[in-house]
């Protein structure tokens, strides 16, 4: 794979959000700051409490590299990364990064992210909680043990080579989002993230961990519910089965088809 001249590349963080009006202005102004030029694209998902105003507020400071889609009613973290993503190819971003609002991850790691994608040559790089030993602060240790050994678990059943499969915190070469066949990717939480992961890892593209401290949020209301561990538990197995009967290949189709267009 080439590359551009790193200061040429265009850099895309997608965040979806749902009441974030607590996080999200000064999440915007710490993305804005850093090195790189780093564009934003904020997907809300119909927040009453004014996020998506605050959005709005803030594009006359950043009019071209701070972006908003606004859909009506809660569709789903994985549908508003799926939209964000196809937005994204059909405007020639050349790396696009998934990250939460509420500054569990910290965004000065999407440097690191890029840096394991543009300078060492990797596919898709990943904001790892556990590559290195557990690195989380702040969770209830019954939240530890759940997310750590449901990557244990993601790997026994389906041999993902990744210790934290259900990370949400990762940035992608271009090149990995053309060749996932999007509207197949069936689920929209946890098991979103681990589908995305055990899909490129199944197209044969290079993923690194990079480690990252998280940070449970200190603001606002977390989305978790058992709904989608439920979903996360029982979509790992259909994954592993889908893979034995319909082996997994590269998208040739050439055109990414949007829906709603930004505003």
């Amino acid at each position: 794979m080439s590359f551009k001249p790193i200061m040429k590349h265009r850099k895309l963080v997608i965040i979806p959000t749902y009441n974030e009006i607590e996080n999200i202005s000064e999440m915007i102004h710490t993305v804005m700051e850093l090195d790189g030029e780093f564009e934003l694209l904020i997907i809300d998902d119909g927040s009453p409490d004014g996020t998506a105003d605050a959005v709005i507020t803030l594009q006359d400071d950043f009019p071209t590299r701070l972006h908003l889609i606004q859909r009506e009613g809660k569709l789903g973290l994985g549908t508003a990364y799926i939209h964000g993503f196809k937005w994204a190819l059909t405007r020639g971003y050349d790396y696009i990064f998934e990250m939460d609002a509420d500054f569990s991850h910290d965004p000065n790691d999407l440097i690191k992210l890029y840096q394991a994608c543009a300078e060492e040559g990797f596919d898709m790089s990943i904001g790892s909680r556990y590559i290195t030993g557990v690195n989380v602060v702040n969770w209830p240790m019954g939240r530890v043990l759940m997310s750590y050994f449901a990557s244990v678990y993601v790997n026994f059943i389906t041999g993902l080579p990744i210790k934290d499969s259900t990370a949400g915190f990762k940035c992608y070469h271009r090149s990995v989002l053309e060749g996932i066949q999007l509207d197949e990717i069936r689920f929209i939480g946890y098991a979103f993230q681990i589908e995305m992961k055990f899909t490129a890892w199944k197209l044969g593209f290079q993923i690194k961990e990079v480690p990252i401290i998280f940070t449970d949020r200190t603001k606002g209301t977390s989305k978790m519910s058992k709904g989608i561990f439920k979903e996360a538990v029982f979509g790992v197995i259909w994954m592993k089965v889908k893979s034995i009967f319909s082996p997994y290949k590269i998208n040739q189709t050439e055109s990414i088809e949007l829906g709603s267009p930004a505003k």
